[in-house]
């Protein structure tokens, strides 16, 4: 099994590892992308230690070769792993050419920390020759050593009416999701920094290097301190649908210009956008994006926030859901649903025919009221639906009539 070392001699498995060595022997290049410092890097150095030749374009020298001559630095018979390749794009280039002269299973191996289907300057997508995984911030499960995301493939591959022994098998223990909040998943605050006021400096470094750095290879940013501010407002809208023209005014910037850096912030995976589940029966639907963060931690920094909301756990819940998304083999989606009249279910998991509606709440003592929003979408769609989980901050495991089980929420995560 992968390991990640970290600062106390701790090896701390992912789950990226299996779907990863799989693509390896499957496609000739296998691009591996996430928001930077989610351990990219350390993971594709570890999975293939001494095998392939490691190449970073942070390297001055190695980004020269890759903009006068890609094709020579991707050359050779040895495989190769190239890190950071949004920062010279051109070299797909080369790595398009040595892939069409002789074609082999996980000939390359590349990282990136910004999607590079969605960038503008990346003009070669490697179609048909690569495929792409993204490495997310740890999920708690990580975090902890077990390498692996919450239940999700448990729950889905269950009965209903086994979801409790699933459960109450897994064995999970007690947290409290405000400290998870606050150090998110990032390897380095989350597992190695352990006080707040280090958090703190590093989130803060954070920033700097992305809005200094970063940020500039992607974008010509004319403002830093206007792209700063919208950063802030984003980050104090967790969880609520994004109106772009609202967000504008409220940071006294044009409509153009939000949408420009939303993008980008979206491209660096620092943004989540969760699309609407948009087929309906009978119900208009609301259609606008919800808005969350690539990590909690970062967004509590950015919002200046002291004490994580509800808003907080959700989105610790929307990134353990992408990372399982992303690391299955079949496609599954999250989505939301939300009603003109006001029902909603913060969550919907649509994977093959079937649909998960997910309610996530702060409180301890979740009561029937709670699962409205999971009972109307299974009225909505009651050949789809399976019944919901309402997640909690309790420790209570119940359903709360047919519809609903109220789990404490790191049972599942």
């Amino acid at each position: 099994m992968l390991i990640i070392h970290n600062m106390n001699n701790h090896y701390l498995p992912r789950l990226l590892q299996s779907p990863l060595a799989g693509h390896l022997r499957t496609m000739p290049a296998v691009v591996v992308t996430g928001a930077r410092q989610t351990g990219k890097s350390t993971l594709v150095q570890a999975l293939v230690k001494g095998a392939r030749r490691f190449l970073t374009l942070d390297d001055l020298d190695v980004a020269g070769l890759a903009r006068s001559d890609p094709e020579a630095l991707v050359g050779g018979s040895a495989p190769v792993t190239l890190d950071e390749v949004q920062r010279e794009p051109e070299v797909l280039i080369g790595v398009k050419r040595a892939i069409d002269r002789k074609r082999r299973p996980g000939q390359f191996l590349l990282t990136g920390s910004a999607n590079l289907l969605l960038m503008r300057r990346v003009s070669e997508s490697l179609a048909g020759r690569a495929s792409y995984l993204a490495l997310w911030p740890m999920t708690r499960r990580e975090q902890v050593g077990l390498g692996r995301c919450g239940l999700w493939e448990e729950l889905m591959a269950a009965d209903e009416r086994n979801w409790i022994r699933v459960l109450q098998q897994a064995q999970s223990e007690p947290e409290d999701w405000k400290n998870f909040a606050r150090r998110g998943g990032f390897p380095v605050p989350a597992v190695h920094l352990k006080s707040a006021s280090d958090r703190t400096v590093w989130f803060e470094g954070y920033v700097r290097t992305y809005l200094e750095r970063d940020l500039q290879q992607l974008s010509s940013i004319s403002s830093l301190p206007d792209f700063r501010r919208l950063m802030r407002a984003a980050g104090l809208r967790l969880g609520q649908m994004l109106n772009q023209t609202e967000l504008a005014r409220d940071v006294a910037m044009p409509q153009p210009t939000v949408h420009r850096y939303l993008n980008l912030l979206e491209v660096s995976f620092l943004v989540i956008r969760i699309a609407a589940y948009a087929v309906s029966r009978s119900k208009r639907l609301i259609k606008t994006p919800k808005l969350y963060w690539g990590d909690t931690g970062l967004a509590l920094h950015l919002a200046g926030d002291a004490e994580p909301t509800g808003s907080h756990l959700e989105n610790l819940v929307l990134l353990d859901l992408v990372a399982w998304r992303d690391a299955r083999p079949e496609r599954a989606e999250i989505l939301y649903w939300r009603t003109t009249v006001g029902e909603e279910v913060d969550f919907v998991i649509e994977a093959g025919r079937s649909l998960l509606p997910i309610e996530v709440k702060a409180t301890t003592r979740p009561r029937l009221g709670d699962a409205a929003g999971l009972r109307a979408f299974r009225r909505e769609y009651p050949k789809a639906a399976r019944r919901g989980l309402l997640l909690h901050a309790g420790r209570d495991l119940e359903w709360l009539g047919d519809d609903a089980l109220a789990a404490p929420w790191w049972m599942v995560l």
